[in-house]
């Protein structure tokens, strides 16, 4: 699959070297290193480490060996053959009436010569195949066979492509979920960013309460409801940092980042969760009308509308195959080695030729015929369908893309309004003209569109680069 990211120059072998390294105090004051992982870099260890990319690549690598063997049905069979034995008594045995049939003439004759055999100490009986040995050489050369040599190396070599669009498709599968759980944590640490500011926005206010209550100039209950506010926040904080560390557990794990979760085990070889940092962070964001391409172009160049086309191709092949079955198969031969059966040991060779044409297997193969029809009429109402499906896959990337961005623009024109609402709010509780609590709803909000905004931007991230998966090829 063709990767719109660039790919990082540098394989990631050892950990420590693979990653920006920065350093940092732990909790102890003493500085630590910090491993800093960009999302390209991400990418590139879930192609060398996901278990689901690494079978899909040895899916092709079965596929070619597959590949392989059906070349070999082009070449000549060679075989080397040998064959020993000794019998107790002899397999064939001839004399006279064996050879002349029974008669007055054969009888007498048997009986002259085994009177003469006696005598001069023949057997008039000659017996053979007691023992023997033979072994040859072989090679068998086929011609013709129905064309199953041919559509079964193109039916391999369909099988090879296959595969390799399979191992795309899972690719940007995992490619997709590496980038979702990498914005997701983005996110995580954005919102924990946001609540900084208004920890920073609440202490202020709760000095300024604090000093008021002091003076006599705000009640009690105001300043309550800010350490609510103060508590609310290192809760929340708490959560998210949770949170973080548990969608970090997720990313490496599917990438294969080794990496230590507990802060109060040292361990020098494998970094603290922690150190850890992702160093991708939002950009500028364009609007989606310059990434739109023509749909229909779009589904013609997807991996899946090809491995469609193969599925009907592959039935085609395979009925071709079974058709094959029931054609005539010529081959021809030669044979060359040792014997000992009959004779006396000696060297001798042949040169033969066969053909077997199959006459009783034409129903059979017809009614074969008959399901390869229905198996490929059955791909073809497949492929027409889901090449629908494609076509509505990309309709509906486009129109994820189109709400993302809209959503975007709406929150973040809520941003602006929700932090104007704290300015004025504020100057208003200064001015005594408002109770704490609307201020605090005022900031609470502020917070609220913050996350809201945050979170839009991951959407129009992820649908954004969902719908360029598709259409940079």
């Amino acid at each position: 699959m063709k990767n719109r990211f660039a790919v990082v120059c540098a394989v990631i072998a050892v950990m420590p070297c693979s990653f920006a390294m920065a350093a940092g105090p732990d909790s102890a004051g003493m500085r630590r290193d910090t491993l800093s992982l960009s999302l390209d870099s991400c990418r590139t260890l879930a192609l060398e480490n996901n278990p689901y990319i690494l079978n899909a690549g040895l899916d092709v690598y079965a596929a070619r060996a597959r590949k392989q063997e059906a070349l070999a049905e082009y070449f000549p069979k060679v075989s080397l053959n040998a064959f020993a034995f000794h019998a107790f008594d002899p397999m064939l045995e001839l004399g006279i009436t064996d050879i002349l049939g029974e008669s007055d003439f054969s009888s007498n004759l048997e009986s002259l010569l085994g009177s003469l055999g006696e005598t001069y100490g023949f057997n008039p009986v000659y017996s053979t195949l007691r023992h023997g040995l033979m072994a040859n050489v072989s090679v068998m050369q086929p011609i013709f066979a129905g064309g199953r040599i041919v559509n079964g190396n193109r039916l391999a070599a369909l099988g090879v492509e296959a595969a390799s669009l399979q191992k795309n498709i899972k690719t940007r599968d995992i490619s997709e979920e590496v980038e979702r759980g990498y914005w997701q944590i983005i996110s995580l640490e954005e919102k924990l960013h946001t609540l900084d500011k208004m920890q920073e926005l609440v202490d202020t206010l709760y000095r300024d309460v604090s000093a008021a209550c002091t003076a006599g100039l705000a009640k009690e209950n105001d300043l309550l409801q800010v350490r609510l506010q103060k508590n609310s926040l290192r809760s929340g904080k708490i959560s998210l940092k949770n949170g973080i560390r548990v969608a970090k557990m997720n990313l490496f794990n599917s990438i294969g980042v080794r990496y230590n979760p507990y802060s109060t085990i040292a361990n020098d070889s494998i970094p603290y969760i922690d150190d850890i940092v992702l160093s991708d962070r939002f950009g500028t964001f364009a609007s989606p009308d310059r990434y739109y391409r023509p749909e229909d172009e779009v589904v013609a160049n997807q991996d899946e509308t090809r491995l469609l086309e193969i599925s009907v191709r592959s039935v085609q092949l395979e009925k071709k195959m079974a058709m094959g079955e029931a054609l005539p198969q010529i081959g021809a031969g030669v044979s060359y080695g040792y014997s000992e059966l009959v004779t006396d040991g000696r060297m001798n060779g042949a040169v033969y030729a066969s053909v077997q044409i199959p006459l009783s297997d034409w129903g059979k193969t017809a009614r074969k015929m008959q399901q390869y029809d229905s198996k490929l009429q059955k791909a073809r109402n497949e492929k027409e369908y889901l090449d629908a499906q494609l076509l509505l896959q990309v309709r509906k990337l486009w129109l994820d893309l189109e709400s993302a961005w809209e959503q975007l623009q709406v929150a973040k024109e809520n941003v602006d309004v929700a932090r104007e609402n704290v300015r004025d709010q504020t100057a208003c509780y200064k001015a005594g003209m408002l109770p704490v609590s609307d201020l605090l709803q005022a900031q609470t909000q502020l917070q609220e569109a913050d996350n809201e905004y945050i979170d839009q931007c991951i959407e129009y991230v992820v649908a954004l680069n969902a719908y360029l998966d598709r259409t940079e090829k």
